[in-house]
């Protein structure tokens, strides 16, 4: 049994260093569809057509989306341990078919292991042998492990700078739409900076949001220096008394250092005038499993990341993700995305997340 889990071990440790290998190329094909995406879209608002994101607007404003709602793919991964553990009880074959599951749904080795042995070692000590009292401890467990940590996104400064980064294709522009749409909603003026210069229609697409959203918008020309189209959306918001400032970046540059390197320059900057960059958000589309958590890695290497935020959690994502990111990156999940709605961008909630896995 010891040697079988140690090949299987092995067998997914080499899959994920496959799998983390070919994100690069992956994400190549994912960005060039966002910025064919991206060039539809320019052709779009030329002649006035609607924008993607505007199905949006026919939806009805709606309560706060449920994870026990959203996540049937990501519990699904876990259905079989469940009717198994609930069927046989607690044995030996019950950890291993519990390791599997973590691993399907993408938490990674590292992840399920680390899970599995405290989990281990506690039921043995409570002398664990109803399913029940298992999976209830099993909930538990997670919900300490992913909860805790500080989930208010800081608004100190004046402005308060909120920088957004992530891959092109993983939901930035959305996000920061209806984050926007969320801080107006609540009474706070908020200016949008479009700092992703680089990409077809990227500021035409901020612009919509900024509509809808009741936003101001400040952009330069296509090709301008990204940090000093951020820096003018700081000064003017400093100057108008706007607490908030939104920044998107670039996805793509000519290659990955210098897209880093942009990163980088564009914190300093940022730091430079009246505001206080409080926020720097990595955007992670949840369903890319491992892959988004090798770009997680990357970004973590270059930027001075505060948080995460996981958008389409609701679709095929099988929800390790989650326990992956602040797992091996301690960084925390702050908000992650149930639903294309206005309203489905909502704060990470550790209980109610390992409640809708395993119910």
């Amino acid at each position: 049994m010891a040697l079988r889990r140690r090949r299987k071990r092995d067998e997914q440790a080499a899959v994920e260093q496959e799998a983390v290998e070919q994100a690069a190329v992956e994400q190549e094909a994912v960005e060039q569809a966002a910025v064919e995406q991206e060039a539809e879209l320019a052709v779009e608002a030329e002649v006035g057509s609607t924008p993607v994101e505007e199905e949006d607007e026919s939806e009805p404003e709606s309560e706060r989306a449920s994870f026990r709602n959203r996540l049937a793919t990501a519990r699904g991964t876990f259905s079989g341990f469940l009717a198994s553990v609930a069927s046989r009880g607690v044995d030996d074959a019950t950890w291993e078919e519990l390791e599997d599951a973590l691993v399907l749904a993408d938490a990674g080795v590292g992840t399920a292991t680390s899970v599995l042995d405290r989990l281990k070692e506690r039921a043995k000590a409570e002398k664990i042998a109803d399913p029940e009292a298992l999976v209830a401890m099993l909930k538990s467990q997670l919900a300490e492990d992913l909860g805790g940590r500080d989930l208010e996104l800081g608004t100190d400064g004046s402005p308060a700078v909120w920088l957004f980064v992530g891959v092109n294709g993983v939901g930035k522009t959305t996000t920061i739409g209806k984050l926007a749409a969320r801080e107006v909603r609540g009474g706070r003026k908020v200016v949008l900076a479009a700092g992703d210069t680089f990409r077809a229609a990227a500021a035409e697409q901020l612009g919509m949001w900024a509509d809808r959203s009741g936003a101001e918008l400040v952009r330069g020309a296509a090709g301008a220096d990204p940090s000093s189209v951020i820096y003018d959306a700081i000064e003017h918001a400093a100057s108008a008394g706007v607490p908030l400032v939104m920044a998107d970046t670039a996805g793509r540059l000519q290659n990955r250092t210098n897209l880093m390197e942009e990163l980088a320059k564009i914190h300093r900057v940022a730091g430079k005038g009246p505001g206080t960059v409080t926020e720097v958000l990595l955007v992670i589309d949840a369903s890319t499993g491992q892959n988004g958590l090798a770009q997680a890695r990357r970004f973590t290497e270059s930027a001075e990341l505060t948080g995460v935020v996981l958008t389409k959690l609701d679709g095929s994502a099988k929800g390790g993700i989650v326990m992956a990111v602040q797992n091996e990156l301690d960084v925390p999940v702050k908000l992650v995305g149930l639903g294309e709605g206005l309203d489905d961008l909502v704060e990470f909630d550790a209980a109610e997340f390992a409640e809708a896995l395993f119910s």
